[in-house]
């Protein structure tokens, strides 16, 4: 259900956030949910590192989901204190780099439509913080649009409909318990 709620929200954040880099939300409005969904995380990372039957599984999900955390958080800071993107445009490098290796693991270890799909969306991920880096850090700024439009699609695909299907029961790992 944890998984769920943070997908559904992840989903909001990329989709807002694409059409914030499409030029469609401004500067100090797109703060607000980025600030959101950054606590969020932040909170379900804390819960599965520190919560009650924390385990190994359980703080590599955490350290996994302040991946996303710190992104958001210093996207709202960006905006906030009119910084030009280039340290976050690194740190996404960092974070793309990290997430191929996550990407290939699952799929390695996939053997449910489920989780077939959940290493789709980390190599989608990995994608999408490269785009990042280049847009951000080396000022690839002919990559602007097509990065806007993927952050939004993705926003749909990666997080906003399996954050919904998993909430409902409907896939993943809550419909196998069921």
């Amino acid at each position: 259900m944890l998984l769920g709620m943070v997908l559904l929200y992840v989903g909001a954040v990329l989709f807002c956030n694409g059409l914030w880099v499409l030029g469609r939300i401004g500067d100090r409005e797109i703060t607000v949910i980025n600030v959101f969904v950054g606590g969020i995380t932040l909170i379900a990372a804390l819960y599965l590192a520190f919560g009650p039957g924390a385990d190994a599984q359980t703080i590599q999900a955490a350290a996994y989901t302040l991946l996303f955390t710190f992104t958001y958080f210093w996207v709202a800071w960006n905006r906030w204190n009119g910084a030009d993107g280039r340290g976050l445009g690194w740190f996404c490098f960092f974070v793309g780099v990290t997430v191929v290796p996550i990407c290939l693991i699952a799929l390695g270890d996939a053997v449910s439509l489920w989780d077939w799909w959940f290493a789709v969306c980390w190599g989608s991920w990995a994608v999408l913080w490269l785009l990042f880096w280049a847009l951000l850090a080396l000022q690839k700024e002919n990559l602007t649009r097509f990065t806007g439009t993927l952050c939004s699609l993705q926003g749909v695909y990666t997080g906003w409909i399996p954050g919904f299907l998993l909430l409902n029961g409907w896939i993943g790992p809550l419909a196998e318990a069921v």
